[in-house]
C-alpha cells in the first residue's frame, strides 16, 4: 500500500480537508468585520426615483437596484455566509440558511443584511417570535431597509398584531408606494396612508 493509499483509506486523514476549512473559516470569521459600505447616497436617488416611478414594473426594477446595495456585504469573508445563506434558503435549506445567517451576523454584528435574511428565514419557517427582534435589529442598523420593514409589517401580521403592522406598512409604503404588500391595507380601518 502507497503512502496515498494509506491517507486516503485512514479516516483521520479524510478529516484532515474539512478540519483545515473549519479552522481557516474560524480564523476568517475572529478577524474583524469592517464597517458596512455607505450607500446612502446612492439610496437617496433610488428612494427619489421609486416615488416617482408610474408604474409598478418601473418600481420593482428600481428595488432590484435597492437590493444590490443592501446585499453588499462589508468584505469577502461576509459576502460569502450571506450568499451561501441566501442560496441555502433558495434550496429550503432552512437550517443550513440559519447557519450562514447566525454565523454573519456574530462575524458582522452592525450588518443589517444578515439580521434581515435570518428573520426572513424565521418568517418563513413561521416563527414569528424569533424574526421580530431581527428585524427590529436590522431597522436600527438600517431604517429605510423596505423589505426589513414590510418583513416587519409581515411578521406583525403574522403575531396577529395588525394595528402596529399597518403602522409599519405605512412607514414602507412611504419609502416604495410600490410593495404589493400595499393591497393589505385597502380593507383597513384607517384609510389614509
Amino acid at each position: 500500500m502507497t503512502e496515498r493509499h494509506v491517507r486516503a483509506s485512514h479516516p483521520t486523514m479524510r478529516l484532515v480537508p474539512a478540519t483545515l476549512l473549519a479552522l481557516v473559516t474560524a480564523t476568517a470569521l475572529r478577524a474583524e468585520c469592517p464597517p458596512p459600505p455607505d450607500h446612502a447616497a446612492a439610496l437617496d436617488a433610488l428612494f427619489a426615483r421609486v416615488q416617482a416611478a408610474e408604474t409598478e414594473m418601473a418600481a420593482r426594477e428600481i428595488a432590484n437596484e435597492m437590493w444590490a446595495y443592501w446585499a453588499d456585504a462589508p468584505d469577502e469573508t461576509a459576502q460569502d455566509l450571506l450568499d451561501r445563506g441566501m442560496q441555502a434558503r433558495r434550496a429550503f435549506d432552512l437550517l443550513g440558511a440559519l447557519d450562514a445567517f447566525d454565523r454573519l451576523v456574530s462575524y458582522c454584528p452592525d450588518y443589517a443584511e444578515g439580521y434581515n435574511q435570518r428573520a426572513f428565514v424565521n418568517f418563513l419557517r413561521q416563527d414569528y417570535a424569533t424574526a421580530l427582534p431581527d428585524l427590529d435589529a436590522a431597522l436600527e442598523r438600517a431604517p429605510r431597509h423596505v423589505a426589513a420593514l414590510s418583513g416587519k409589517a409581515l411578521t406583525l401580521f403574522g403575531l396577529g398584531r395588525d394595528a402596529e403592522a399597518r403602522i409599519v406598512l405605512r412607514r414602507a409604503l412611504a419609502l416604495n408606494p410600490w410593495l404589493s404588500e400595499r393591497h393589505m391595507l385597502k380593507n383597513s380601518p384607517e384609510t389614509e396612508l
